[in-house]
């Protein structure tokens, strides 16, 4: 039987990839969209030369491979270019992770994507699960772990979906502000319930 498809998301700084982790050592296939993200431009295939010609070669490292770094601040800075790049990758991005799912074994498999709700990747699921984090827990969290400013981190913030716009599109809620061993135990108990889950349905 395919295995029905479970998105996971939630806001930066949330704890999504600990989440995933905990799934992955129960042995659940995982797919995350940002690694998809990563596929689509490395070198050698055709978006990464689309990007290049619009934006110029500014943002291509010395090695070819794309400058993150530099096309954060372009996109950043003006919604037009972050629309125009997001058109371009969006379509390429669900091809990619559509065929890492489709060699799925597990009984049933997840889609991480922090932009899970608002790229429409929430139609590829079956269930969605939000792990949700206070915002002010996110900002530190994140700029414990990326060193960046808490400016950068509130403008991440703005460009994802807003906390309750993920919450209304909820199955399922974890709220991670305790620590990794209530998480986990959190994960077993989701884990336990999914596997009895058909086609994502009690």
């Amino acid at each position: 039987m395919k295995p029905w498809i479970l998105g996971l998301t939630g806001g930066i700084g949330s704890g999504k990839s600990a989440v995933a982790q905990g799934f992955i050592e129960r042995g659940v296939h995982v797919v995350d969209a940002d690694h998809a993200a990563r596929w689509v431009v490395e070198p050698g295939r055709p978006a990464l030369a689309k990007i290049a010609e619009h934006f110029g070669e500014g943002v291509l490292q010395a090695n070819g491979e794309l400058d993150r770094t530099a096309l954060r601040k372009l996109i950043f800075a003006d919604p037009e270019q972050r629309r125009w790049l997001e058109s371009l990758l969006h379509p390429l991005i669900g091809q990619e992770i559509v065929q890492v799912l489709a060699r799925a074994e597990s009984p049933y498999a997840i889609l991480v994507s922090p932009l899970l709700v608002e790229s429409g990747q929430r139609q590829m699921t079956q269930r969605v699960l939000v792990v949700d984090t206070p915002a002010e827990l996110q900002v530190q969290r994140t700029i414990a772990r990326d060193q960046s400013s808490e400016e950068q981190v509130r403008a991440i913030m703005q460009a994802q979906a807003s906390r309750e716009e993920r919450l209304r599109h909820a199955h399922d809620v974890l709220v991670n502000d305790r620590d990794m061993a209530w998480l986990d135990a959190e994960v077993e108990r989701l884990h336990n319930f999914y596997l009895t889950l058909r086609g994502g349905q009690p």
